[in-house]
């Protein structure tokens, strides 16, 4: 029942589906730049009833508003015109974004109403760090933190109908489809101002496979045939991207990348203000998503700590938005977990516990690999483990400044370590695709880049006197953390890097050693 549902925690499922639902009946209008907020709610509300809505900034004033019924769009649909322009041609698909302006905007100007406006984007880290600075404790401070950057429930609704309204052009297409976000829109640990992970699906799931087959016929479509899955899915996109560039209102920037590991589209959606990458359906991207999910759901301290570490790899240059030989911010968050799996007790369990619990609708068997764990949170027991978040940062910093990364390997399956499958500076499992590595990509210097930042941040929060620093009005705590270090204590930072210089070279000169003794055995051997 719905009052069940809206008690407990829902599933992952239970909200994509609510979303996806609510985002279909939807739609975006640029409004005039003077306006009465009343008189635009009450000539929508001729249309149908309102369920929410709310406005924001982006390129001047637009609303997001969510009608309680689909069939109100038709009908606003129905008293909308085309744009009459001389100078250009217009392709005359009618989408679900609208521009309003004013019949005589004299008179109505006099009633112009202050609009609250939803922020879609965070704040600089410099007002951040002078918000932290108030606060009474590194705990608090963290959640501060978590709070300017987390989705907003304005930014989730405006995703998910960016995702709506490419779905209408694939519907031309392929009318069973549907178009999801997947990634850090969805597995609570997205921050405002992320690009929007998208993909396009085709099996609704479960519809067909319900049906028993009745008749004496087996019976199936006739469809073209491909060599390989790829290609069909470079051809599919190749036509999605076409459309969007030809046809899409507000679709710009659109850029085919077929021949990538993962063949995608990439666009910028001007009416929302997303960048947006658009795939085909990857199985077990999403599972990723909904295991990021459950851990965030089970303990605030989870999306506190990940936040927090995001934000200052992001200060200190560790973690990058372009592609390259950094971590991404998908391996600090694969860390934080193992991390936390690691504590005594365990804040969270490990995805074997998970799988435990798994219940035959939760099996997921994908491309061979088994991706199943227990989708209902009630049946997760919550953890005994009580360590604030003041605790729990400076010991995340003290685990990962000590690790041994040239012998361990990080395992969120186990929860432990476990020796390294091959020499990668920092290996860490994909949880589902057992036999890679989601951090191939890190090189040896930008890994003790992380190792010095590490020590020196658990230096400063163990050497640190608050009151003090607080008296002299000194960032302190994670305020002091989100400040590059090179400025004030360049010294004891060559210091930091001095221990591991060395044994980076150490370990060259071992390699040498063993590569050495390798050649000489071959040379014996021939």
């Amino acid at each position: 029942t719905d009052a069940e549902v809206s008690t407990r925690k829902k599933t992952f499922a239970e909200v994509q589906t609510e979303r996806l639902d609510q985002a279909e009946r939807t739609v975006l209008i640029k409004c005039p730049s003077k306006l009465n907020e009343k008189k635009l709610l009450q000539y929508l509300s001729s249309h149908g009833n309102i369920k929410s809505h709310f406005f924001f900034e982006n390129r001047g004033i637009s609303a997001l508003i969510e009608f309680s019924e689909k069939s109100s769009i038709a009908s606003l649909q129905d008293a909308v015109g085309i744009p009459g322009t001389s100078e250009h041609h217009v392709v005359p698909f009618k989408s679900r974004l609208f521009t309003f302006t004013l019949k005589n905007p004299v008179s109505q100007r006099m009633e112009e109403t202050p609009l609250h406006l939803s922020p879609q984007c965070h704040i600089p880290v410099k007002d951040l760090i002078q918000k932290l600075c108030l606060a009474d404790s590194i705990s608090s401070q963290m959640y501060i933190l978590l709070n300017e950057y987390q989705l907003t429930e304005e930014n989730i609704k405006l995703r998910f109908l960016a995702c709506s309204l490419v779905r209408d052009f694939t519907r031309a297409y392929f009318p069973d489809s549907t178009v999801k976000p997947f990634g850090s829109s969805v597995n609570t640990f997205g921050k405002l101002g992320s690009d929007v992970d998208m993909f396009l699906d085709f099996h609704d799931a479960g519809k067909h496979a319900t049906k028993v087959k009745k008749g004496p016929f087996e019976m199936e479509y006739q469809m073209k045939r491909l060599p390989s899955e790829r290609l069909a899915t470079q051809r599919i996109l190749s036509v999605i991207g076409d459309c969007l560039d030809n046809f899409g209102p507000g679709c710009v920037n659109v850029q085919k990348i077929l021949n990538a590991r993962c063949p995608l589209v990439k666009f910028s959606h001007q009416p929302t203000g997303f960048l947006c990458d658009l795939s085909v359906s990857n199985s077990i991207a999403i599972r990723s998503s909904e295991l990021l999910y459950i851990y965030g759901c089970l303990d605030s301290r989870v999306r506190a700590l990940v936040f927090t570490i995001r934000c200052w790899a992001r200060v200190h240059g560790l973690t990058n938005s372009a592609p390259g030989t950094w971590i991404t911010n998908f391996s600090l968050t694969m860390m934080v977990m193992f991390f936390l799996q690691k504590r005594s007790p365990p804040i969270i369990p490990t995805l074997d516990q998970l799988k435990e619990l798994a219940d035959e609708k939760d099996k997921h068997i994908i491309g061979g690999y088994d991706c199943s764990f227990v989708s209902d949170l009630r049946k997760i027991k919550p953890t005994k483990n009580t360590e604030t978040l003041d605790v729990l940062l400076g010991e995340f910093f003290e685990y990962f400044g000590n690790f041994d990364f040239r012998k361990n390997s990080i395992n969120l399956r186990k929860g432990k370590e476990v020796n390294k499958p091959e020499s990668s500076p920092l290996y860490i499992w994909n949880p589902f695709e057992q036999d890679l590595n989601i951090s191939k990509n890190v090189n040896q210097p930008q890994l003790e880049k992380f190792i010095a930042m590490a020590r020196e941040s658990a230096w400063i929060l163990q050497k640190e006197d608050k009151t003090q620093q607080m008296i002299n009005k000194e960032p302190w705590g994670l305020a002091a953390l989100l400040i590059p270090f090179g400025k004030s204590n360049s010294s004891r930072m060559k210091n930091r890097m001095k221990g591991i210089g060395s044994e980076t070279i150490k370990s060259l000169l071992d390699s040498l050693k063993l590569n050495n003794a390798n050649s000489q055995q071959k040379a014996v051997g021939k």
